[in-house]
């Protein structure tokens, strides 16, 4: 007689990501997973996104509480200014609304977005040790049909030695419309640039390279046919953009 099919729920799934599962529940979880690929594949992407999320957020949960909030006398002043703040937003927003058109608007968020997430996933990996890549450079044939065949797209891992980076290896990871590819480069010093790709179906073309500076890293980003690329680092913007430039001309020869 077999025994009865485990049952794990969505709920199972996000409480063992969090560490909250009682040992014989994390057990009887770990054994489903290791015999559902898919369910496992799931699991990776929720621990990748808090690892995005606590790149994201840590150092704001580590600020002190300003000292204006801890004065219960200034109850209405705090309350005020973020009114006043949001009506001006408010303004902003249509005006930027107005110029921009709506949906040109909603290209731009979605540009920046891609930019912000590129610079938060080279926050991630980039200062790993052991692990910074899923797959190495020793396998990239491996590793570019594999990042190609789930990304939907016929990727490409520039060499850059002539620019003293050399491929450490790539990576998948979870986007905001689906998986996206990530190549991780290294110089003699342990300098590290990553090139985020995603497939891209809006409607905007521009290959113009734009630029974005999220925290320490700077992030030059572009469109190229049906791909996004955006390549981060925490290097001066001359010698990003001069990597950049290379990185094009390699994949349009």
């Amino acid at each position: 007689m077999s025994s009865p099919k485990l049952s794990v729920s969505e709920i199972d799934l996000h409480t063992y990501v969090d560490g909250r599962l009682p040992e014989k529940r994390r057990e009887e979880v770990e054994t489903f997973l290791a015999a559902n690929p898919q369910e496992r594949e799931q699991v990776r992407a929720y621990q990748e996104q808090n690892k995005i999320l606590h790149a994201l957020f840590d150092s704001v949960l580590a600020e002190p509480i300003p000292s204006k909030w801890q004065n219960p006398g200034q109850y209405w002043t705090m309350w005020l200014k973020p009114v006043a703040a949001a009506l001006a937003w408010i303004v902003v927003g249509g005006m930027l609304g107005w110029v921009l058109r709506g949906e040109q608007a909603g290209q731009l968020a979605t540009n920046m977005d891609f930019a912000r997430r590129a610079a938060i996933a080279h926050a991630v990996f980039s200062p790993e040790v052991r692990h910074p890549v899923e797959v190495t450079a020793e396998q990239e044939e491996h590793l570019i049909r594999w990042l190609s065949k789930r990304v939907g797209g016929d990727l490409k891992a520039p060499h850059l030695v002539d620019l003293g980076y050399e491929l450490v290896g790539g990576r998948l990871l979870p986007g905001e419309k689906g998986p996206v590819a990530q190549f991780m480069y290294q110089d003699k010093n342990g300098q590290r640039l990553t090139l985020y790709i995603k497939t891209d179906t809006g409607a905007e073309r521009e290959t113009a390279f734009r630029f974005s500076q999220e925290g320490t890293v700077g992030v030059f980003y572009w469109i190229d046919r049906r791909l996004s690329y955006a390549l981060s680092g925490e290097v001066r913007k001359e010698e990003l953009l001069k990597v950049a430039n290379a990185v094009y001309q390699k994949l349009n020869p």
